[in-house]
């Protein structure tokens, strides 16, 4: 059972949910819609992790780098940060192989939030 969810908030949550699938692997679980149709709630799924999304109307100014990330394990680092490349995801940090075993990268989403991923799995 799941129990910690990160949050995003996003300007077009709809292309998000499309984004987040082609770059990174997520499956939508459950998309709820506001009254007008905008996606008031969205629960994305990647492996046995879960995401929640919705709407953001300010812009916000992007995170340095190394401010925070969600870390995320995935079996094939490189493959996955190709698929990522190819959505249009900015690299931020290029695979790499660390001390304590894992092979690592970083990007970032279309609205600037920063993702690692990896294949440690505490």
């Amino acid at each position: 059972m799941r129990a910690i969810y990160p949050i995003f908030r996003y300007p077009d949550p709809r292309a998000a949910i499309d984004w987040l699938g082609a770059a990174f692997g997520f499956r939508v679980h459950a998309v709820y819609e506001a009254p007008d149709g905008t996606v008031a709630h969205a629960e994305l799924v990647l492996d046995t992790g879960m995401i929640m999304l919705g709407g953001r109307a300010d812009a916000r100014p992007r995170p340095a780098d190394d401010d925070w990330s969600v870390y995320v394990a995935v079996p094939d680092v490189d493959a996955h940060c190709a698929q990522a490349r190819a959505a249009g995801a900015e690299i931020i940090r290029e695979p790499f192989d660390t001390d304590y075993g894992s092979r690592d990268y970083a990007a970032r989403d279309l609205a600037g939030n920063v993702w690692s991923f990896g294949t440690y799995r505490p």
